[in-house]
């Protein structure tokens, strides 16, 4: 079924195949407000004056076939005209109702993520908090043991003093005939004799003879003397060094049971890329893994096992294959652009998953200067500036 009327038109259309209605009013009508029902085999029409006026009659007689054509081709143009207007306006509609549902969802992330910088900084000042009165308690008891040792040592002081005091009163020889007294040196800690200087002179040992001492040396891998090396360290480097050499060889082994196109890095490549785009993400970095150990010069092995991590959440493995494909991705030249600013576009993405915004801004921007046209990766940077000072806003 099929209804043709344009705004303040004198021509209706009703299309009910195998029927088909057709009336050239006499006077225009508002097509804006006027409707047609159909049902139960009945066309019921509410239609509704451009002007208010007595109409002579409902349909015009005696209408021509090129003022009928010429009506029904303005009608339905019109209509078209009308169709269009009101498909524009839903879209402008549609896309205002997105950006409000947008800002309202970027309202809402921005809340809940001050949120949680504001639980976290109650937990930093609590453990803050917590960490100081541990540090005061140790001091005070750093203080405590302090005050102690002092009082024991001056205990102990005090013990010496008495002793001496004892050692002296016990040492005192009378001398006959006369009221003096007379000391005799005495050994002990603290003692003092009118004599010591002379007794110490008298028992120096005699000045030791001249000789030759014979060392005798042990092979070392290293070659430095053992008072200026680190056996420990010297030890655990030779036990990793041992580690790989054996790793290596396991790895050797294992390769040797694989097929013969399995040994080739492009078509483990080719496989990786082909379990990626099926979603098979695990599979895929697997398959990169092995191409890996085989070639480990290839910058695109690095930059697919990434997109690989990217999707499977392992952002600080993202990070690692990224940056080693930018090293090999060495030196910059247009054959290799795209690559680049996969490679920078990848590693910025798990910054800002990670929240290191800036950093991720720093990997976007150097991706626009290769591609400064890229209007994604512009749209990007511009809502990780937003962020950025929005956190810093928050600060």
């Amino acid at each position: 079924m099929k209804t043709r009327t344009a705004p303040y038109t004198h021509w209706i259309s009703v299309s009910i195949p195998p029927f088909l209605f057709e009336a050239v009013l006499y006077a225009p009508i508002d097509d804006t407000n006027s409707t047609a029902k159909i049902g139960n085999g009945i066309i019921f029409f509410t239609l509704y004056k451009k002007e208010v006026a007595m109409w002579d009659s409902l349909t015009l007689a005696n209408v021509n076939k090129e003022k009928l054509q010429y009506l029904r081709e303005n009608a339905v143009l019109k209509a078209h005209e009308k169709a269009k207007e009101e498909t524009e306006a839903k879209k402008v509609t549609k896309q205002e109702h997105k950006k409000y549902a947008l800002e309202a969802t970027m309202k809402l992330e921005e809340a809940e993520r001050k949120r949680i910088e504001d639980l976290k900084e109650k937990e930093r000042q609590k453990v803050t908090k917590e960490l100081e009165l541990w540090e005061n308690q140790q001091k005070d008891a750093e203080k405590q043991k302090e005050v102690q040792k002092e009082g024991e040592l001056h205990h102990e002081v005090e013990q010496l003093k008495e002793k001496k005091k004892e050692k002296i009163g016990q040492t005192r020889i009378p001398n006959e005939g006369t009221s003096k007294a007379r000391f005799k040196p005495t050994k002990g800690h603290g003692s003092y004799s009118m004599f010591s200087e002379n007794l110490k002179e008298e028992q120096l040992p005699a000045p030791r003879s001249a000789a030759t001492i014979k060392i005798n040396f042990t092979a070392r891998v290293f070659p430095t003397a053992l008072r200026e090396s680190r056996i420990a360290e010297e030890e655990e480097w030779l036990r990793k060094q041992a580690e790989a050499r054996r790793t290596i060889s396991a790895d050797l082994s294992e390769l040797e049971d694989l097929k013969e196109e399995e040994k080739n890095p492009d078509w483990l490549k080719d496989k990786g890329n082909k379990m990626f785009a099926t979603g098979n993400y695990l599979a895929a970095a697997n398959a990169y893994n092995l191409a890996v150990r085989l070639n480990n010069k290839l910058p695109l092995l690095y930059l697919n096992r990434a997109a690989c991590h990217l999707k499977l959440r392992n952002l600080h493995k993202v990070i690692e294959d990224s940056s080693k494909a930018l090293e090999l991705l060495t030196p910059p030249v247009p054959d290799n652009e795209n690559a680049r600013v996969k490679a920078y576009v990848r590693r910025g993405t798990a910054f800002c998953q990670l929240e290191l915004y800036a950093e991720g801004l720093q990997d976007y921007e150097a991706a626009l200067k290769i591609d400064p046209k890229n209007e994604t990766i512009e749209k990007d940077a511009e809502k990780i500036r937003h962020l950025i000072q929005g956190t810093m806003q928050d600060y």
